[in-house]
Formats: structure tokens, C-alpha cells, sequence
């Protein structure tokens, strides 16, 4: 019956026991077994009750069921369960402002992270999604209130943020102006924004996050110095407890901040390629490492979290590198197999490595206190105790075995003498090394003072304990030797104190539009004749290299410089000139950059053009981005 009725009907098809129906979601296959079951309207127990209890006997046997122990209330329906669902649904939405609304179903597992592009796309199509964004952006597709606009975009200009104390629609235009945006991309109603193209919301949002990304970067910077001066303090304390009471420290290097690559390992990569890319380098520096005969070689010495390094070079003596110096390991030492480190008590550079059944090496490290100290805190997380440092004048250690009856053990004796240079004195086993005294064993590093005058130079603290100890130098030149002849003193008082009230009097007169009386003239006058008797008498003779008296002229100049008329007559400064306007360009052809320097653009994108070449290639800006393009595939506008 149903294919005599609707089979010539295009959105429906037969196909044996089942038919198929083409709705505008897509095509419904629908089974005939137990369709007229399925979609029988049901009959609730009060309505078969009725029945039950009619006169007629036919109706009676038409219900024999027997609904006396039922539930007399009705079973929940599908429709009722969608009702119910829909009301709840609109509530949760009515506490809320929703601008619109489509559900997407993503898959048929109701499991997350399970998606199903071609239904989605199926659905976003029957949904008719893409037919509304048209009409939307057909008209104004962005619409925003002025004060949620001016709260989110307020960042933007330095005149709205933190607060914009104007009326709202002008702080909307400026933010606007500040961005460049054309007048044709947007409107302005009574209480709302209006922005036409997603491409100019998409200029503000990009503006905004540039902004939230320089504010953060300036934070950080902050942070990481002020992180990396605590870093840096905490490093100096620990280094200052090392020594502290045991061994006098340089006077030039107590406040030194550590670095830790003093080589340039990243400038240097076959170095880096002997100790492992991946691991990480704490200190690297080049110091003189003492054989066994005391003769100094150059050695470049690595700190890493597992080893210590010392690297030398030696001359390639056969292929095609012959004669050229390559790097090579010269030992390695493992932390955990350091037994202990030997150094004096005097403010000398000398350290004696001690490893654990082999022999010891011994260095000269100019930054042996920042070594020392990276060294102690490897050795802390290796070993789960602190290193052992020894302090004393007389060092001992054993040398390397080199053919038969070598061996043995050398000594480094350290003495008082002059100066900061260590002089060195080989005796027999015995190197002897002699530098003066330094600043004492209790000293603790300082806070660097910037001087006021130059905030260039900086110049070292010592300790408190230490400063009676410092002599300190003046720089200033020394005043001039006051005279033995008490009245000439006295004259000088005298003219000194009359030449005071002089100046008075002249600055009183400027502010009357009086000139200057004669009287003072007169003065001056018998003032310089009065010096000039006391030079020829019994002045000095070498009064003459002084610098000569201002004089009136003088007076004159110092008031000027005294009395500064206000910049610009008191009138404010003139308003900046704007920016000017740049040329735009319409794009007429859709084009896809080709390198990392050119612009994407699709038909009827706006660019900005910043410079025109005659060569075809244009500088322009899009969307923020800055890049060349194709003058041939645009149009000026």
C-alpha cells in the first residue's frame, strides 16, 4: 500500500522488506517488521479499565488483561522524556547569555576524543551553518557594547589603560585610530560597536595578544634578574662559608660574579664534542696545571655534573691533518672518586685534586672559588655528603708514575711575601710559592655601590672588620696653603664678605629694573687697586697664575645663569603631528607566499602598502604581518 501511494515520490524508495526515506539530514532506512507494533499509540491501565467495565460483552473480551496489581500511574513517554530535557536545557540557557546555538554530534560511541570528520561535516551542511555565517557576515559580524569593547581592548593605547575617565564612545574611536582601521570597517550606534570584516577583529585581537606578550616578556626579564641576583648571592655566601676562617681572600675578587663558561664552549664545538653534547657544562676555564717537575702547561679545565675534565692539545703526526693541533682528554676524573682537595690558607690560586687510588693533579685556578664551590655541590648530589677541603701551607701529593722508578710524592710549600703576584721557587720536591697577604680569612663578599656621578664604574667593598685595615686614597685636589700674615687674612675676609653683599644688592636692583649704582663700581674699583698694592708688596709671586677676577661681567653671568627664564615662555607643547596616512591596495588575485618574507592574501584582502619597488615586489602589512607581494596581483585603491 505505502509504495502504491508515495513510490513514484522522489524522496522515497523501496527496497524489499525495508524502505528508505530522504530526509533533508540525509537518507532514514526504515524496517516493516513490527512497524504498525512499534508505532501502536499505548493504551494506559485507567483507559483498559474503562474498557473493562463496559455493558457490552464484545468490548469486554476485546481487553482481557488483568491491570489489577499494576501501577496505575503512566509510564514516561519519549515525548515526555524530550519535554523534559528540552525545559532543562532552556533553563541552564537562560542563565546565560547565548548568542547562538547549534549541536553537533561527533560521533556514535559517546567516547571522548572519538571524532568523526565526515559526519561532523555532514551535519555542519544540513545544519545550514555555512548559509548563516554568509548572512552574517553579509552585514556586521562583530557587535559589542562600548563598555565591554573598551574593557577588552583598552590595553591597546596608554590613554585607556588602566581606565578611560572619558565618555565611552570616544575612547572606543581612539582605540580605533590607534590600530588604523578604515571608518567603512565598522559603525558606531548609541551603546554598540559595529565591526564589519572578521579581518579587523582579527587585527585587534592579534594587537592585544602582542601587547599581553610584551608586558609578559618585560615580567619575566624582571623576574630572571632579580632571580638570577639571588642565584648569584646565594652562590657567593656558599663560597664565602667555604673559606670562611680558613683562607684570605683576593681583594679584587670577593664581589666577582660568577659566570661559568669562561672558554666559550659554544663557539667551540670540537671541544664540545669531547665531553658530550648533552651534558651539562658548570664551569670551563683554561688554567696551569704543574707535572711532575713543576713545569707549567696550559690545560683546559670542565666542570660537568659527573666529571672534571682536563683537555690539552696535541700535534697531529700522520694524515691529512698532519701538523695541525687537535683537542684530546687528557684526564678524567669522576667526581665520586675525588677523595679530597688540598688549598692553602693564603690568598694564592693553588689546588691539589686528590683522587681515590691514582694520583693528584695539581692546578693553578685564578676563579678557584667559584670552581670550588660548583665542585662541593656536584659532589653533594653524587656523593650525599660535602666535599673535603683541606686547609694548610705545606701541600702533599703524589705524582704520576712515569717509567721505572718514578712516582713518588711532591710538596708545595706557601710562605708570606710581597705583593698579589705569586713568585714561584723550585727546591729539589719541594716548589716553594710566596704572595703577600690578603684581605683577612673572616671577610665576606659585599653589595656592589654604584656611584652617583658615574653609574658606569663600580667600585669593590671589603668587609667591615677590613675597612681600618684599607687605607683609603682621596682624589681631590689638596686646598691651598693658608697665609702667614694674619692681616692679610683678615683683608681677605673683609672683601670676601663686602663682595657677598655687592651681589645682593645688584640682584635687588635687577628685580626693580634699577641699574647698577655706582657705588658698587667704586667699590670694585678700589677693591682691585687694594689687591693689586697687596700683589706688589708682599703678595706671592706666583699669585699671578690664578685665574683673574670676573669682575661687573661676572655679576652679570651669575645672575643670568641664576634667574632661568620657563621653557617655551610657559605655553604648552604643541600637539604631535600625526601619522601619516599610508597607501592601501585591494588584492584582485588570491596569492600563497612562496617564502618566509612574502605575504598570503585572498581576493578582496586590504594590505597596507609600506613601499613600492620597481622591480614588482611591494613591502606591505597584513593582519600585522609585514612581508613583500606581487604589485601585479593588487590594485590601489
Amino acid at each position: 500500500k505505502l509504495s502504491k501511494a508515495v513510490g513514484t515520490h522522489a524522496h522515497f524508495q523501496s527496497s524489499g522488506g525495508d524502505f528508505i526515506i530522504h530526509h533533508y539530514a540525509g537518507k532514514v532506512t526504515y524496517s516493516v517488521d513490527g512497524f504498525c507494533e512499534k508505532n501502536r499509540d499505548v493504551l494506559f491501565t485507567d483507559i483498559i479499565q474503562v474498557m473493562q467495565s463496559s455493558e457490552s460483552s464484545f468490548i469486554r473480551n476485546l481487553f482481557p488483561e488483568n491491570v489489577s496489581g499494576t501501577v496505575r500511574s503512566r509510564p514516561t513517554t519519549a515525548g515526555s522524556k524530550i519535554k523534559t530535557q528540552a525545559n532543562q536545557l532552556v533553563d541552564a540557557l537562560m542563565k546565560c547569555t547565548p548568542h547562538y546555538i547549534r549541536c553537533i554530534k561527533p560521533n556514535e560511541t559517546k567516547k571522548p576524543h572519538d571524532w568523526e570528520e565526515d559526519r561532523v561535516k555532514h551535519q555542519v551542511e544540513y545544519l545550514g551553518l555555512k548559509e548563516n555565517i554568509r548572512v552574517r557576515r553579509a552585514g556586521y559580524a562583530y557587535r559589542r557594547p562600548f563598555q565591554k569593547f573598551l574593557h577588552r581592548y583598552a590595553i591597546l593605547t596608554k590613554e585607556t589603560w588602566p581606565s578611560w575617565r572619558g565618555d565611552l564612545k570616544q575612547g572606543v574611536v581612539h582605540i580605533l585610530k590607534s590600530v588604523n582601521m578604515d571608518d567603512d570597517n565598522y559603525q558606531l550606534g548609541k551603546t554598540k560597536i559595529f565591526i564589519k570584516a572578521p579581518e579587523s577583529l582579527f587585527l585587534l585581537e592579534e594587537m592585544r595578544e602582542r601587547k599581553y606578550d610584551g608586558y609578559a616578556r618585560v615580567i619575566q626579564k624582571a623576574f630572571r634578574q632579580y632571580f638570577a641576583r639571588k642565584q648569584y648571592q646565594k652562590l657567593k655566601e656558599q663560597a664565602s662559608d667555604l673559606f670562611l676562617g680558613k683562607k684570605e681572600r683576593r681583594r679584587y675578587s670577593i664581589n666577582r660574579n660568577f659566570v661559568g663558561d669562561y672558554i666559550g664552549l659554544d663557539n667551540n664545538p670540537a671541544l664540545r664534542a669531547l665531553i658530550g653534547k648533552r651534558e651539562r657544562v658548570e664551569f670551563a676555564q683554561t688554567v696551569n696545571k704543574y707535572d711532575r717537575r713543576f713545569k707549567i702547561t696550559k690545560r683546559d679545565l670542565i666542570l660537568t655534573s659527573k666529571c672534571v675534565y682536563l683537555i690539552g692539545r696535541e700535534k697531529v703526526k700522520k694524515g691529512p691533518q698532519k701538523g695541525y693541533y687537535k683537542e684530546i682528554i687528557k684526564r678524567k676524573i669522576e667526581i665520586e672518586n675525588i677523595s679530597h682537595v688540598s688549598v692553602s690558607t693564603h690568598q694564592d690560586d693553588f689546588i691539589v685534586i686528590h683522587v681515590k687510588n691514582d694520583y693528584s693533579s695539581l692546578l693553578e685556578i685564578s676563579f678557584k672559588t667559584e670552581f670550588l664551590t660548583l665542585l662541593n655541590k656536584k659532589f653533594q648530589e653524587k656523593a650525599n655528603r660535602a666535599l673535603n677541603i683541606q686547609f694548610s701551607d705545606l701541600l702533599e701529593f703524589k705524582v704520576k708514575k712515569e717509567g721505572f722508578g718514578g712516582g713518588g710524592t711532591k710538596q708545595v710549600k706557601v710562605v708570606n711575601g710581597q705583593g698579589d703576584q705569586t713568585v714561584c721557587k723550585i727546591t729539589g720536591k719541594i716548589l716553594t710559592v710566596s704572595i703577600g697577604t690578603g684581605l683577612p680569612k673572616e671577610s665576606r663578599p659585599g653589595k656592589r655601590e654604584l656611584n652617583l656621578r658615574n653609574r658606569n664604574s663600580v667600585r669593590p667593598l671589603v668587609n667591615q672588620k677590613s675597612r681600618s685595615s684599607t687605607r683609603i686614597v682621596t682624589r681631590r685636589n689638596a686646598p691651598p696653603p693658608p697665609t702667614s700674615n694674619p692681616a692679610l687674612q683678615l683683608a681677605h675676609a673683609l672683601e670676601s664678605r663686602k663682595i657677598a653683599e655687592a651681589v645682593n644688592n645688584s640682584k635687588n636692583n635687577q628685580r626693580t629694573g634699577d641699574k647698577m649704582p655706582g657705588l658698587t663700581k667704586a667699590f670694585l674699583e678700589r677693591k682691585l687697586s687694594s689687591q693689586n698694592k697687596v700683589q706688589t708688596n708682599g703678595g706671592n709671586p706666583q699669585d699671578f697664575l690664578k685665574t683673574p677676577e670676573a669682575g661687573v661681567a661676572g655679576l652679570q653671568r651669575l645672575n643670568t645663569r641664576q634667574i632661568k627664564p620657563p621653557p617655551g615662555g610657559g605655553r604648552p607643547k604643541p600637539p604631535a603631528k600625526p601619522k601619516p596616512a599610508l597607501p592601501q591596495c585591494k588584492a584582485i588575485y588570491a596569492y600563497e607566499a612562496q617564502d618566509t618574507d612574502e605575504l598570503t592574501f585572498s581576493v578582496d584582502d586590504t594590505i597596507t602598502v609600506i613601499k613600492q619597488d620597481p622591480s614588482g615586489w611591494w613591502l606591505g602589512k597584513l593582519k600585522g604581518k609585514e612581508g613583500l607581494f606581487p604589485s601585479n596581483y593588487v590594485e590601489i585603491i
